[in-house]
Formats: C-alpha cells, sequence, structure tokens
C-alpha cells in the first residue's frame, strides 16, 4: 500500500503523541494497570479491617479478667516480641477464627498504649 506523502507526518505525530500521553499518564498521571489496582484495593481493604477490629481487640483486653497479668506479661516483653504476647493472650484472635492475626495485634498493640502509665490521682497539674 502506498501512503500519500502528506499523510506520513499525521500518521508519525499520532503515533509520537500516543506514546507521550502514554508515558505522562502512567508516571505523573495516576493511571495504573489493572494488576496494581486490585493490589491496591486488597490492601486497604486489609487495612480497614484491621481498624474495625482494633476496638474489638481493646474490648476483649478491657474484659479480660486475667488483664493485669496478662498486661505486665506484655510490658516485660522486649520491644519486637510484645505483638506475639498480645497474640498469645488472645485479644487478637478475632470471633470466628481460631488463630490470632498478627495485623490486628500490632494495630491493638499500638491503641493499649502499653508504655502509658496513668498519673496517680492528686498528681495531675491543674491547667486552670
Amino acid at each position: 500500500m502506498n501512503t500519500p506523502e502528506w499523510l506520513k507526518p499525521g500518521i508519525y505525530g499520532a503515533v509520537i503523541g500516543a506514546v507521550f500521553v502514554g508515558v505522562v499518564g502512567f508516571t505523573w498521571g495516576g493511571w495504573v494497570t489493572g494488576g496494581t489496582a486490585n493490589d491496591r484495593a486488597m490492601a486497604m481493604s486489609r487495612d480497614n479491617v484491621v481498624a474495625s477490629m482494633v476496638p474489638v481487640c481493646l474490648d476483649m483486653a478491657r474484659s479480660d479478667p486475667a488483664r493485669a497479668d496478662k498486661m505486665e506479661t506484655i510490658r516485660a516483653a522486649s520491644t519486637y516480641q510484645r505483638r506475639d504476647a498480645v497474640m498469645s493472650a488472645g485479644w487478637a484472635t478475632v470471633p470466628g477464627t481460631d488463630a490470632p492475626n498478627r495485623d490486628i495485634a500490632q494495630a491493638c498493640l499500638a491503641a493499649l498504649d502499653v508504655d502509658g502509665s496513668p498519673e496517680p490521682a492528686g498528681t495531675a497539674v491543674d491547667g486552670g
């Protein structure tokens, strides 16, 4: 097939423009492939499930009759072993499952404020 001479610059411009738009779209425009979008959606849903289960974990910790002993065990554990201590306490086990969830244990540990100690009554500074 013979293309007219006047059509070649238009074809070259369209091809170069399409490549340029694709490069700009994927680098600066926020475009992603279907696989990347799926990975991001799965990560967001996992984070939302963990965030929604933290109140359940805190409620289980509050209502546990052996809370004081378990909190001492968690405090005594080294920083990198505290998540495992929360898991062994049973507070990171989602109702209806048999095994504790590591991500929920980590989020629950952050919400428990293990290192924060309550001030004894009468020592609080009056800000007024």
